[in-house]
C-alpha cells in the first residue's frame, strides 16, 4: 500500500463528505455566479448539502442533486451521488435508469420551454454525451465495488487455507498419536504385565513376610500402571474427540486410593476448598502421584506427608518426604515428570516448587490462585 493510500484511508468519512460538499459548492458558484435565480440557488444548495448523507441514503441524495443538472452542464454533486450509488448497490437496472435520468435532465434546457427550440440533432448529441458522462462514475463505482469483493474473497480464501492447514496438522498429529499409542500398548504394557506376573509368582512362592509384602506392592503398582497406561492409550487414540468421550480423569476423591496403593507410609492432612475446577483437582492428583513416584524411586524406606491447604487467595498441596533409610537403586529418569507438573501449574496461573529439605528429604509444593468453578 502506498503512502497516499494509507493517508486517504486514515481520513474519517465525515471529513471526506465535508470536503466533497465544499467542492460541489465551489463548482456551483463558478457555474451560476451572476446568472442564477433564487430558485436555482435553492436547488443547488439542497443538492450540495445532501452529499453529507450520501453514504446512508445514496438513491435519495442522487434524486436531490438531479435538479442541479437542469442548469449546469457538468455538476460535481450529481456525479458524486451517482458514484456513491454505484459503489453501494448491485441493482444494475437501477443504475442504468439513474444514468438515463441524469442524461435526460442534463439535456433539458432551462427554462424548459427552450428545450426543443434548438436543433434536434444537437440535442441528441448532447444527450449521448451526457449519458456517457453519467456512466463514467457508475463504472468507477462498480469497479471499486468489485475490488472490495475481490479483497474479501482473498481473505476468505486465506482463511480457508489456514483452516485446511490446521486440519492437515491435526490429521498428522492424530496419526502420530495413534502410532505412539500402539507402541505404548505393544511394548510398555507387555513389559509391565510381565512385571505384574513375576511379582504375583514371587508373592505366592516367597516364605519371608517382608518379601511377600514387597511382591504384593510391586504387583499392585504394576496393575495400577497398566490401568494408567490404558487410560493414556485411550486418550491418545481419542484425538479430535469430545471431552466426554475420554476416559474419566482422577479427582480429589481418588487421592486416598492413590496413597493407599503407593506402598509408602504416607499421612494425608488438610483439605481443599469446595468447588475447585476439575482441571485443578487433576493437577493436584498428578502432583501427589509424581511426588510419591519420586519417593519410591529416589528415597526408599522414607515416609511421606501429603498436606492439602488453602487460604483466602490460594490453594495447593505440599508433599514432603523424609530422608531415605535404604540405599536407592539408580533408575533411568528424564526428569519429564516435574516439567509436566510445572506446565500443569502454569495452566492454573500457579507455580510448582521442588527442593530438598534441611533434614535430607525432599519437598514438592503446588500453589495456585483460588478461582470459582
Amino acid at each position: 500500500m502506498s503512502t497516499g493510500q494509507a493517508l486517504w484511508r486514515r481520513l474519517p468519512p465525515w471529513a471526506v463528505d465535508a470536503g466533497l460538499v465544499v467542492l460541489a459548492a465551489l463548482d456551483t458558484w463558478v457555474n451560476l455566479y451572476g446568472e442564477a435565480t433564487p430558485f436555482m440557488w435553492a436547488c443547488a444548495a439542497l443538492g450540495c448539502a445532501a452529499l453529507l448523507l450520501r453514504r446512508r441514503f445514496p438513491l435519495a441524495v442522487f434524486l436531490l442533486t438531479l435538479p442541479m443538472t437542469l442548469f449546469m452542464d457538468v455538476a460535481v454533486a450529481p456525479l458524486s451521488a451517482l458514484y456513491t450509488l454505484a459503489a453501494r448497490t448491485r441493482n444494475r437496472p437501477l443504475l442504468a435508469g439513474c444514468a438515463l435520468l441524469n442524461a435526460a435532465a442534463s439535456t433539458l434546457a432551462w427554462p424548459l420551454s427552450d428545450t426543443f427550440s434548438h436543433d434536434r440533432t444537437w440535442t441528441l448529441i448532447q444527450f449521448v454525451y451526457t449519458l456517457a458522462t453519467a456512466f463514467a462514475p457508475i463504472l468507477f463505482g462498480q469497479l471499486v465495488q468489485a475490488r472490495h469483493d475481490v479483497a474479501r474473497q482473498l481473505v476468505e480464501v486465506e482463511v480457508a487455507r489456514e483452516h485446511e492447514r490446521a486440519l492437515y496438522a491435526q490429521t498428522v498429529l492424530a496419526r502420530e498419536r495413534a502410532q505412539l499409542a500402539r507402541e505404548m500398548h505393544d511394548v510398555v504394557s507387555h513389559q509391565v504385565s510381565l512385571i505384574a506376573v513375576q511379582a504375583g509368582a514371587l508373592q505366592v512362592a516367597a516364605k519371608d513376610p517382608d518379601a511377600r509384602d514387597a511382591a504384593r506392592t510391586i504387583r499392585t503398582l504394576s496393575v495400577n500402571t497398566l490401568d494408567e497406561l490404558r487410560h493414556m492409550v485411550t486418550l491418545l487414540r481419542a484425538s479430535g474427540g469430545k471431552e466426554t468421550e475420554l476416559t474419566p480423569q482422577p479427582t480429589l476423591a481418588d487421592i486416598q486410593q492413590l496413597i493407599a496403593g503407593s506402598g509408602i507410609e504416607t499421612t494425608l492432612t488438610g483439605k481443599l476448598p469446595r468447588g475447585i475446577s476439575t482441571t485443578a483437582q487433576r493437577t493436584v492428583y498428578r502432583t501427589v502421584q509424581e511426588a510419591l513416584t519420586n519417593v519410591r524411586k529416589h528415597a526408599p524406606g522414607a515416609r511421606a506427608e501429603v498436606r492439602l491447604w488453602h487460604d483466602a487467595q490460594h490453594f495447593g498441596v505440599t508433599v514432603t518426604n523424609t530422608a531415605p533409610t535404604r540405599p536407592c537403586v539408580a533408575l533411568p529418569s528424564a526428569r519429564h515428570g516435574l516439567i509436566g507438573l510445572k506446565e500443569r501449574a502454569e495452566l492454573l496461573d500457579g507455580t510448582l516448587t521442588a527442593q530438598p529439605t534441611p533434614q535430607g528429604g525432599y519437598k514438592i509444593e503446588l500453589r495456585a490462585p483460588t478461582r470459582p468453578a
